[in-house]
């Protein structure tokens, strides 16, 4: 039997039988972030990505049924969101349409988490940016796992509505909330936060005012963070900054780099292993982008 699929009816037994079998909250409780540690890691760690794209949708509707029961769980909410998020870039041929719902539904859950955490940061994206600024200076360190699950979200849902000028305004808040994080945390996630940032600088050209400058210091960094093995730095430096700037030698470079890699990597297996399926087809695209 596939180790995903065993791993998610594995700890959905055990799950339902904590749930019914015994009144003591707290051990269910327990179960359910076990569950979700473990299955993070049984998807990170994965090398076929197929299999993670065919058993995620069975873990999120558990995910849904634990939050019937338990709305205001917010372990539960924040881990739901980021697994709805996950699933939209696994997923390369979602309609506008799916994507739409989905990044909603992530982000809908995302500001219940953040605001369970804490009432400050309820309605977060209602705020207009002087008050949302004032609210993220306020937060700590403690905060930052929340704030970044809400940013990461948030920045998907931006782009699944590009069409809508009032939502990609919204990239502003996206950004700062993740500049927070790294000004609290330079090292956070291992360079992660790094990326983001890399990537949001690198969406407008240097004619249009964008930053380049800034986004390739943000890669950099990135790569430096994860010691070099977090493959999809490499190919998101290829495909949004060389490509922006139509430098084909640092892309043609920097893809080749990812192919050649070794993509097994502790919680970056999946990751590292898309992004080499991804530098093949940019490689093979590029004389005709260039």
């Amino acid at each position: 039997m596939i180790d995903l699929i065993r791993l998610v009816r594995k700890y959905f037994l055990l799950l339902f039988s904590l749930l019914f079998l015994n009144n003591c909250s707290y051990l269910a409780s327990s179960a359910t972030e076990d569950f979700g540690r473990n299955l993070k890691q049984a998807i990170v760690n994965h090398n076929d990505p197929q299999m993670v794209v065919e058993a995620i949708p069975s873990y999120l509707l558990l995910q849904e049924s634990l939050l019937a029961g338990d709305p205001d769980n917010e372990t539960l909410l924040m881990s739901t969101a980021n697994l709805y998020t996950s699933y939209i870039s696994l997923v390369g041929t979602l309609s506008p349409e799916r994507k739409l719902r989905i990044s909603q539904t992530a982000f809908d859950h995302a500001l219940h988490g953040a605001c369970v955490h804490k009432p400050d940061f309820c309605a977060l994206n209602e705020k207009v940016y002087d008050d949302f600024v004032q609210v993220i200076q306020t937060s700590d360190v403690d905060d930052l796992d929340i704030l970044y699950g809400l940013g990461t979200s948030w920045a998907n849902w931006v782009q699944s509505n590009k069409a809508d000028w009032n939502a990609v305004a919204q990239l502003a808040q996206v950004k700062y909330i993740i500049n927070h994080v790294i000004k609290e945390k330079d090292d956070y996630k291992k360079g992660e936060a790094y990326l983001y940032a890399a990537v949001m600088e690198s969406i407008v050209p240097p004619a249009l005012g964008g930053k380049p400058d800034i986004a390739k210091h943000n890669f950099e960094k990135a790569l430096q963070l994860s010691d070099n093995k977090n493959l999809m730095v490499y190919l998101l430096y290829a495909k949004r900054y060389a490509r922006m700037l139509f430098d084909r030698e640092l892309h043609d470079t920097l893809l080749n780099k990812v192919i050649d890699a070794k993509a097994e990597q502790n919680e970056l297996t999946l990751s590292n292993i898309l992004a080499q399926q991804q530098a093949k087809k940019l490689l093979e695209s590029a004389d005709e982008y260039f």
